[in-house]
């Protein structure tokens, strides 16, 4: 596929992955960003292709902005959102904002435009606290977070923007993605980041519980395989898909791989658990590989060495 794509959220840490491998696969790319939590940073390795890369600055809560970024694209990778369930507690009508209104915007971008099809960010956290594992794309969602809840309607406004208008949207849960360019330093960074940095500078891990809680930690590089391949399947119009690697790892399985990495023994603090926090997470990623094609190129031992190595160069 040699045509435009539009990326929202292109300069975060997941979009501007894949923007990344776009333009190393001979894409021209629009990335559409308010750089909220962005950074023009993130976009640096696409100095060589810069005449194939255009950076919109503007936020996806406006319609008319969507609209204008959207114009001449084939094909949308929507992954503009704000990404924290600790965040979405906090401030839930701005997770409402950014996740509903925002993709509805896409949607409707992608109707007006013609656009042949949305890939959008989904998340496991859909799945909610229901005990069964592993987490199949068939099973109800039991959202208990306001981010959960809102990932949850940007799926049911695809569904209903491919039944009624025709717009092929592919829906992607990610499971707890991680690699370089995620920040370690927000109030609300994901886990993987913020263990490596405090590992890397000596302090002690707070870890939210007793350390049981399990993840199905995603590389990056997975992330953007299945993207690439949920634009062009031909079946897969109007789906949701798991991306995972179907495995998991608890905190303190990470803490215990990143003390052999470094070598040394880390102290930890405990603390409560957060609300709206799940205990596990375990992809089932037999129907993403079915119709997709899709299987994870890199397991988590060697995610998160390279993630380690890369937070200890950066940072």
């Amino acid at each position: 596929m040699k045509g435009l794509a539009l990326v929202t959220g292109g300069a975060g840490f997941i979009g501007s992955h894949l923007v990344e491998r776009l333009l190393a696969d001979g894409v021209r790319v629009r990335v559409l960003d308010d750089f909220s939590t962005g950074a023009r940073a993130n976009l640096a390795f696409a100095a060589p292709a810069r005449r194939r890369l255009e950076v919109v600055r503007g936020d996806v809560k406006s319609l008319a902005t969507v609209e204008r970024a959207a114009r001449g694209a084939s094909v949308i990778y929507h992954q503009a959102a704000m990404r924290s369930v600790p965040r979405s507690v906090k401030d839930p009508l701005g997770a409402n904002a950014n996740n509903v209104t925002g993709t509805l915007n896409v949607l409707e971008a992608a109707r007006r435009c013609r656009i042949r099809r949305v890939v959008y960010a989904s998340s496991s956290s859909v799945y909610g606290d229901r005990p069964e594992l592993p987490k199949r794309e068939d099973q109800p969602p039991a959202p208990v977070s306001p981010y959960a809840v809102s990932k949850t309607a940007g799926e049911q406004y695809a569904r209903v923007w491919t039944r009624l208008y025709g717009v092929e949207t592919v829906g992607l849960r990610y499971f707890n993605v991680f690699g370089p360019r995620q920040d370690p330093t927000s109030e609300y960074a994901a886990v993987i980041p913020r263990f490596i940095l405090w590992g890397l500078r000596g302090r002690p891990l707070e870890i939210h519980g007793d350390g049981t809680q399990s993840r199905d930690f995603t590389y990056i590089d997975n992330v953007v395989e299945a993207n690439l391949l949920a634009a062009r399947a031909p079946d897969a119009g109007g789906e949701v898909f798991n991306v995972g690697c179907g495995d998991r790892v608890s905190l303190l399985e990470i803490v215990a791989t990143l003390e052999a990495i470094l070598g040394r023994a880390l102290r930890r603090r405990h603390t409560p658990v957060r609300p709206g926090d799940v205990p596990h997470t375990l992809a089932d990623v037999e129907k993403a590989k079915r119709l997709l094609g899709y299987a994870p190129l890199v397991g988590f031992d060697e995610g998160f060495r390279r993630a380690v190595e890369y937070f200890r160069t950066s940072y």
